[in-house]
C-alpha cells in the first residue's frame, strides 16, 4: 500500500484516487467515499479479458457499431470511481477521453469474477452500475466451468440471462454477437 493512502484522513473524493500514483500490485476503486482495493489479476483472468476484449472488438468492426472495446478504465459512476475488466463504451467518448469516462459512455460493463472479487461482482457493482444507468452488466466466472451472466438493464435492475460452457448465444443488443464461454478459457 502506498504511503498517500495510509497517510490521507477522510472520505476520498475521485480527484484524490486519480491523483495516487500508479500501484502496479492494486486496482484501487472509490465507492461512497472509500477506497476497494484488490489485487491485480492472475493469467487466466487476463487471458479471458483478452479473449473476450478481441471478440468484443471484433464483433463492433463487424457490425460497423459506434462502439470500442476497452479493458480496465476508470468509470465515473454516481457513488465514485469504479475500474471495470472490460467495457464497451461509446467511440467518440472513448477517443476524446482522458483519465476517466462517464458511465453515461457505457453500454456495457463487464466484471470477470477472481476469488478476491467475486462477492463484490456479484453484489457491489451491479447495484452501482444499475444506479449509473448503464444498460447491460456483464459477469464472467471462471470456475469451476466458465459461465457468463448477461444483465440486462430494467426498471433499474439487471436482469441476467445464464450461458454456460458449450452453449452458444446470439446477442443482438448492443451489437451481433455470438458467445460460447468456453471460447474465453481455452
Amino acid at each position: 500500500m502506498s504511503v498517500a493512502v495510509t497517510e490521507h484522513s477522510g472520505p476520498w473524493t475521485v480527484e484524490d484516487v486519480l491523483a495516487l500514483p500508479e500501484d502496479p500490485r492494486n486496482r484501487i476503486e472509490l465507492v461512497g467515499g472509500a477506497l476497494l482495493m484488490s489485487p491485480n489479476t492472475g493469467v487466466p483472468h487476463q487471458r479471458a479479458s483478452l479473449r473476450l476484449a478481441m471478440l468484443l472488438s471484433l464483433a463492433i468492426d463487424n457490425a460497423e457499431a459506434p462502439f470500442e472495446a476497452l479493458e480496465a478504465v476508470n468509470v465515473i459512476v454516481p457513488d465514485g470511481l469504479l475500474i471495470p475488466d472490460l467495457v464497451v463504451a461509446d467511440a467518440t467518448a472513448a477517443t476524446e477521453a482522458g483519465t476517466t469516462l462517464n458511465a453515461d459512455d457505457i453500454v456495457v460493463a463487464i466484471e470477470i469474477a477472481s476469488p478476491s472479487t467475486r462477492v463484490t461482482d456479484k453484489k457491489m457493482k451491479p447495484a452501482l452500475y444499475a444506479a449509473a444507468g448503464i444498460p447491460h452488466y456483464w459477469r464472467l466466472e471462471l470456475e469451476p466451468a466458465p459461465r457468463l451472466y448477461l444483465g440486462h438493464l430494467e426498471r433499474g435492475t439487471y436482469i441476467d440471462r445464464l450461458v454456460q460452457v458449450g452453449e452458444t448465444t446470439r446477442l443482438t443488443d448492443p451489437f451481433p454477437l455470438d458467445l460460447d464461454p468456453a471460447r474465453l478459457r481455452r
